[in-house]
């Protein structure tokens, strides 16, 4: 006789694993620039992150989308070599050079073997110390960027996320404007005022430079003190924008695609900083309301009722208050009905709360993602970016699942009442006004107003 196993029953987990980040420090030089390093031995690998104080919001009025032309345009040569000579000396060392800028901080990344680490280090300083900036190269970004926003007001999904943000925020907020810069902005740009961003910003007072993997403490500050401790002191000025709410009271926003088939949905409004008493049982919150595949929301939308292949809800943390937002795709004949599903689960989570099963799969998978997700010495690097740009806490990382694993069903309550607000939201949908309009205004959400691609308001 054959005997075959049950797979009726679910195995259950086993305790979580006990883990620790690794161990780091602090070291401040003289002029101003702060080191964090991280010795992590298990491949003979180095990370080297330099943080800088020159996110979008430090930009000024009318110059929008400097913050990444300036960052992109260092790894287009120094004053001793040209893009290609940078590029084919990093290549040689087994790295490559990475930047980029968000809405708080730019950043310059590599990765190279611990080895070449001396060289990379003498490379990597030399970037920052004198870049070339030049004028052609940063024409060329400029162009580009120019080009990526025309093809964005042809996508529906690219078109929404801009939108959104400039209907909840005031018109004064940077985020109210996309982080890198819109059509207007870029192209008033020129390579005088990359220069002028560059020397006012990128100072070590400013800096932070994150060292990761195959290396002690003591060789990294000897390295940083050789090749960056004798760079002027300066330390830009703090900058920060409003982040207050265009509207008091809820609206719709439809931006005209004429034909669309499909409709891009954003619903939500002004968010919470990243540094927030309630940040853990929001983070739960969310993971229960639409932050999983298995959330509330993409249940209804994609199970249930099968309007969507999926659908999410974000908060986006930043310094100040990002937005928080759910967003989706769906056939635009039933726009109206998957927003009014939105709704429910939003108002359902505000007044019903979660059950023991939902708090668990919630709190269990963000327990359980969380080592995973720092297995290299890059990602490491990241995660220590991140605490020094929002000021966490130096156990942050260690506690992190101990605070996951403390919210409560009562927390998870509290929070959506406190954070999340029905009064307060923004409904922009990017398909076709003839389609979507109708059923939009049968839900009776608030002021609906027709609006092409470029944010001017259509008058029927």
């Amino acid at each position: 006789m054959t005997t075959t196993a049950s797979t009726n029953l679910r195995p259950e987990p086993t305790a979580p694993r006990d883990y620790r980040f690794p161990r780091w420090q602090r070291h401040r030089m003289g002029n101003g620039m702060q080191l964090v390093i991280a010795p992590v031995r298990r491949l003979p690998i180095v990370t080297l992150s330099m943080l800088i104080d020159a996110g979008a919001v430090s930009e000024q009025n009318g110059e929008e989308g400097v913050a990444n032309l300036t960052v992109q345009a260092l790894v287009e040569g120094t004053t001793q070599l040209t893009g290609s000579e940078l590029a084919e000396k990093f290549e040689r060392l087994g790295g490559s050079l990475n930047a980029g800028a968000s809405w708080d901080f730019a950043t310059l990344t590599t990765t190279v073997l611990s080895g070449r680490l001396q060289d990379a280090f003498k490379l990597f300083s030399e970037v920052l110390r004198s870049p070339a900036l030049p004028e052609r190269e940063v024409l060329r970004l400029k162009t580009e960027r120019l080009v990526q926003l025309l093809q964005l007001r042809a996508e529906p999904r690219g078109l929404a996320d801009e939108m959104f943000a400039r209907f909840i925020y005031q018109d004064a907020s940077r985020y109210a404007i996309p982080e890198d810069g819109s059509a207007t902005t870029v192209a008033r740009l020129d390579p005088a005022i990359v220069e002028a961003f560059y020397k006012s910003r990128y100072l070590p007072g400013g800096m932070t430079l994150v060292v990761v993997g195959d290396v002690d403490a003591d060789s990294a500050i000897a390295l940083a003190e050789r090749n960056l401790g004798d760079w002027a002191t300066g330390t830009p000025e703090r900058v920060s924008t409003s982040d207050q709410a265009a509207r008091s009271t809820r609206a719709v926003h439809i931006v005209s695609k004429a034909d669309a088939p499909q409709s891009e949905i954003r619903l939500g409004h002004v968010g919470l900083p990243r540094v927030h008493s309630d940040h853990f049982p929001v983070l739960v919150m969310n993971a229960v309301l639409g932050g999983l595949f298995s959330s509330r929301i993409n249940l209804n939308l994609r199970e249930v009722h099968g309007y969507t292949y999926g659908a999410f809800s974000l908060f986006d943390w930043r310094r100040q208050a990002g937005p928080f937002y759910v967003s989706t795709a769906v056939k635009s004949e039933v726009t109206g009905d998957a927003v009014r599903e939105i709704l429910l689960e939003i108002d359902r989570i505000r007044s019903q709360g979660i059950g023991s099963d939902e708090l668990s799969l919630a709190t269990s998978y963000l327990e359980g993602v969380f080592p995973i997700k720092y297995e290299t010495t890059a990602a490491i690097a990241q995660a220590l970016s991140a605490l020094v740009v929002y000021g966490l806490a130096d156990d942050y990382f260690d506690t992190y699942r101990r605070a996951v694993r403390s919210v409560t069903i009562t927390d998870v309550l509290i929070a959506a009442e406190s954070h999340l607000h029905p009064e307060l939201l923004q409904l922009l949908v990017v398909g076709d006004p003839a389609v979507v309009r109708e059923p939009l205004e049968q839900l009776g959400f608030g002021a609906l107003g027709v609006y092409d691609s470029e944010g001017a308001e259509l008058r029927s």
